[in-house]
């Protein structure tokens, strides 16, 4: 079943309001952009949810579980710029056929991008049969499998169990160089 990955995430806009979902850490209020050539994840499961600022702002999120995440050619950039100044953090990894890994990997998106394939899914259950702190009625799917292609994330937060990045190359890109893993989503 191939599903533009816009298309299935926009499904989870409905459930957000309702959700309520507690992240494990209070987040810094600024996003920050992942791409991959391909995702490759077993254990699929996405539900709506908040994640919270220190200062009690909160976030509306599509919060996505991967029991077992491939990432190949990833990217992670961060826009730090000051008055003045352009500045962006980039991390690279998983090149070379040696695809980052991550065990246990959960994470609070504002948006998605890709080409997915997901084997056996379920979409609109109810998302306390994936989390059991999700709010009852409010939307959610699983997939045993997701292959997403071309994966451009905008996320707030992302913790793993476990998350190795074969090849990591952090960098300070500044002024000119200072360049994120991919535009703006429109």
């Amino acid at each position: 079943m191939m599903v533009p990955a816009t298309a299935v995430a926009g499904g989870i806009i409905l459930g957000m309001a309702n959700g309520a979902i507690a992240a494990s850490f209070d987040v810094s209020g600024q996003t920050f952009k992942v791409g991959a050539s391909r995702l490759v994840g077993e254990g699929f499961e996405q539900y709506g949810g908040m994640a919270k600022e220190k200062n009690g702002t909160i976030h509306p999120v599509a919060v996505s579980e991967i029991a077992d995440a491939k990432l190949y050619d990833l990217c992670q950039s961060v826009n730090a710029s000051v008055p003045g100044l352009k500045i962006v953090l980039t991390i690279n990894a998983g090149g070379g056929g040696k695809p980052a890994t991550a065990k246990g990997l959960l994470i609070d998106m504002d948006s998605l991008e890709g080409d997915a394939t997901f084997t056996n899914i379920q979409i609109g259950r109810d998302a306390t049969d994936l989390n059991e702190h999700a709010q009852p009625k409010s939307f959610g799917q699983s997939a045993d499998k997701v292959v997403i292609k071309d994966l451009r994330q905008v996320a707030r937060s992302t913790s793993a169990g476990t998350f190795t990045l074969n090849g990591l190359k952090l960098k300070v890109n500044v002024g000119d160089q200072a360049k994120e893993c991919f535009p703006d989503p429109k």
